[in-house]
């Protein structure tokens, strides 16, 4: 099983970002996927997840608004979209799929598989 995120680089602020979470060795449709991400000199936070079966949606407050959480099935990914980047969006992207099910919100749960992640630098 391997998820690989992509996408990263340098956007300028105000500017959009698309990463895309690849998966082999698992359907991801079958799957909760969460972006998370981590800046510099601070902890992991989960920023926008996907459910299995009912694909709703959830956004860190953070990003409420900006993002976009969607499955490309065809192509076995899982694609984030920030619109109207900050500075502070500068951070390492990272996807993690989990089989786990429950009616709360994703963004807590218990992850599976996790990707390598992919650096997202915001100019300003």
């Amino acid at each position: 099983v391997q998820l690989q995120a992509s996408g990263g680089g340098l956007v300028q602020a105000g500017g959009s970002l698309t990463l895309s979470c690849a998966a082999s060795g698992l359907t991801l449709d079958y799957y909760a996927v969460t972006w998370f991400r981590q800046a510099p000199g601070k902890e992991r936070e989960g920023v926008s997840c996907i459910k299995s079966g009912t694909d709703v949606t959830y956004y860190a407050d953070f990003v409420k608004g900006r993002a976009t959480i969607s499955r490309d099935n065809a192509k076995n990914m899982v694609i984030l979209r920030v619109n109207s980047v900050k500075a502070e969006d500068t951070a390492v992207y990272y996807c993690a799929a989990t089989d786990y099910v429950d009616s709360g919100p994703c963004l807590y749960f218990p992850m599976h598989h996790w990707g390598k992640g992919t650096l997202v630098t915001v100019s300003s």
